[in-house]
This record gives C-alpha cells, structure tokens and sequence, in this order.
C-alpha cells in the first residue's frame, strides 16, 4: 500500500458554502491578493491526481481557455461515458474503488477539488485523509454547503493554521483513525 493522501484543498465562507446561489463563486474574490496564492503553488506541487465532479470541472470549463490541471492525471466524476481527453478520464464507476485503486498505486497526493456532492460521498466512505479549508471572511447566508448531513462523525488533528492579512484563514487538519 503507497502512502498517498486524499487531500480536499477548498474554500469555504464562515458559515460553510463553498458557493453562492447559480454556483456563484464571485466571494472568492475578495481574498485575491497580488502575489498570495495562499499556498496553492507548492499544493500542487505535492499531487499528481485530481478527482472531482463533473459540475465543478463543467464550471471551470466555462471560465477558462483550457484545463488547469492538464498536467496531472484527472478523474471527472459523472454518471455519463466520455472519451478520455489527454490526462483528463470521466469516471463512471463508485468513488470508493477509485479513492482505493489510486491510493494502491505509488504517485503524490490527490488532490479532491470538489465539489460538494463528491465531498460529501468520500466522507460517507471516510476517503478523505487530510483537510486544508480557506475560511473566507464572508457570512454568506445561503448557496451550495461544504458538508452536508448524514456522514459518519469524523475526528480531525488540527495540522497548521495560518492567518493572512486578507482576513482569510487556512485551516489544516488530518483525519486520525479514532
């Protein structure tokens, strides 16, 4: 067995949405920073994997010229068949074969990009092993949540917590096995 990690690396508002009502995402830009990436450099870095939904990777799409992360092997989640586009697959099997199958073979971490249904079945599953949650300064009130209702309780080691001047806060933590 590699020792890769399922990491979820996301952004949250105090109040638990990772996006507005229509997956609107607008909030994140009240932390952008000249020059802060808030660690997302050398997170990278430290994968090779990216899984996420097809909603998440379908938003991102629409928002970019190409792929961000071309270079790494991707798992699109999704309940329809799609040809395989360079590193990208689409992914119709249970998440938990795939978490399993990846964390088998030897490579980097993984990163989990969202979004929150992806999220929420990992965690019925207990896939996820490390956290790093940037807490946004914003009470949103309303929009799509991070964590949603009936999953296993889950105890987490808190690893780093780091303040940036932006009012943005990262939270760092790792599942223990208790």
């Amino acid at each position: 067995m590699s020792n890769r990690k399922a990491i979820l690396y996301i952004a949250t508002s105090i109040d638990g949405y990772i996006a507005k009502p229509n997956d609107d995402l607008s909030f994140l830009s009240m932390v952008e920073k000249q020059g802060e990436d808030y660690g997302y450099h050398d997170f990278l870095a430290s994968i090779d994997t990216v899984v996420m939904g097809r909603k998440t990777y379908d938003w991102i799409m629409a928002h970019v010229p190409e792929y961000v992360h071309a270079d790494k092997e991707t798992y699109i989640i999704t309940r329809t068949e799609r040809e395989t586009a360079g590193n990208v697959n689409f992914y119709t099997g249970t998440l938990k074969g795939l978490i399993d199958a990846l964390k088998s073979r030897t490579g980097q971490n993984i990163f989990i990009d969202g979004g929150a249904e992806i999220v929420n079945e990992l965690l019925k599953d207990e896939l996820i092993d490390e956290f790093i949650i940037s807490v946004i300064p914003v009470l949103l009130g309303d929009g799509v949540r991070l964590f949603k209702d009936g999953r296993p309780e889950q105890r987490l080691q808190l690893v780093n917590a780091k303040s940036y001047e932006t009012g943005l806060v990262q939270l760092h933590y790792e599942r223990t096995n208790h």
